[in-house]
């Protein structure tokens, strides 16, 4: 198994450190601040990675309070300005430093809310699994979420020992992935996970994302050369796994490069992606050019180019069906918010309406 040269000092530009982030923090104008990141996120406790080691950390409560959003907290891969306490193993985060990209999905069951993944990526592996869980849709709905996460795509199809056509697999999903890098592995395999090295170079930080038992704590484990992570089987009659990974995690591998574990996710459901869905659907955009209206929803519209490319076998039924499903769902999640925001001005304005109305009734009744 080929390795690049193997990490002995632990230093800031290791973690991912740059002077980008090094003007952040100076700009602060605070003393006493270090750098860190965050490793692993436990609900209000953290652990950080700095040059001296791992500490706990908790956030400071002027930075609680006045941080009450979601987006606002900390998140595994945040640098984080911290004051480290007497005894060097804890320390108080007093400032989250301003993220360049960010993985998000819609909060499960909350409409209107964001759930931050993970942060500070420079690549996200989009791990599928070449068994019965193989779908073509799901990947097209990861990678409108990766290009909008401003992060660089890869496609990892694993298992291939499981799939009686790679070949085939690899072609369909290359139809989707834009240009980007494509992988086809068997992770079990001597091996198997090494031409995912050359995407983590020293400093860099990626993220292994995908359903549950597509094989990303495998990967993991191949990459850091060693059973770190526990693994499971997966079911045989749908071939779902289950989550083995229970929490998202920041991990050094040997050669210097950083990776990001996340647990399988049963469903991921966009969240604002205005141009991200165009760009992962850059085909389809191409052709809408061609349309006879510019606002044409490729529906039932006369001249429509992208139906006529469907008609004429240049364009999969499923791919524009899938197309108009994520549109959809973008335009729902819009208008949710929109309607969440219109109340939440409301709430706020109708304390002064009434304010205002006291102060009239109180006049007019001193004037009489």
């Amino acid at each position: 198994m080929r390795h690049g040269k193997r990490i002995d000092v632990l230093t800031l530009e290791t973690l991912g450190w740059d002077d980008g982030f090094e003007t952040q923090l100076r700009a602060r104008g605070e003393g006493g601040l270090q750098p860190a990141r965050v490793a692993v996120a436990h609900n209000a406790l953290y652990q950080l990675s700095t040059t001296e080691g791992d500490v706990l950390a908790e956030v400071a409560g002027r930075l609680r309070h006045r941080s009450a959003g979601a987006d606002a907290r900390p998140v595994v891969g945040d640098w984080v300005a911290i004051r480290l306490g007497a005894d060097r193993n804890t320390a108080t985060i007093e400032a989250v430093l301003p993220r360049r990209c960010c993985f998000s999905r819609k909060a499960a069951g909350e409409p209107t809310r964001r759930q931050l993944v993970a942060a500070n990526i420079d690549t996200v592996l989009l791990v599928c699994g070449l068994d019965d869980d193989f779908s073509l849709r799901r990947i097209e709905r990861y990678l409108v979420a990766i290009r909008n996460s401003g992060a660089a795509p890869v496609l990892v199809l694993n298992k291939a020992d499981l799939c009686p056509d790679p070949a085939a697999a690899r072609a369909a999903a290359a139809a989707l992935a834009s240009g980007a890098p494509l992988h086809v592995v068997n992770a079990l395999s001597p091996g198997g996970a090494e031409p995912l090295r050359e995407h983590l170079p020293p400093g860099r930080t990626g993220a292994l994302i995908g359903s549950s038992g597509v094989g990303k704590s495998t990967i993991i484990n191949r990459l850091l050369g060693r059973e770190r992570q526990r693994t499971g089987a997966v079911r045989r009659r749908d071939g779902r796994g289950r989550h083995t990974t229970s929490q998202r995690e920041l991990i050094l591998l040997p050669d210097g490069g950083l990776i990001i574990d996340t647990p399988g996710m049963r469903e991921l459901q966009l969240w604002d992606v205005t141009d991200a869905l165009d760009d992962a659907f850059d085909d389809i955009r191409a052709l809408a050019a061609e349309c006879r209206f510019r606002d044409c929803g490729h529906d039932g519209e006369p001249r429509c180019a992208v139906r006529g490319a469907v008609e004429a076998g240049r364009l999969s039924a499923a791919r524009l069906d899938n197309y108009r499903r994520l549109r959809h769902e973008r335009q729902s999640v819009r208008q949710r918010r929109d309607e969440l925001a219109r109340l939440e001005e409301h709430r706020r304005i109708k304390p002064n309406h009434r304010a205002m109305r006291a102060l009239r009734s109180h006049r007019l009744t001193d004037d009489g």
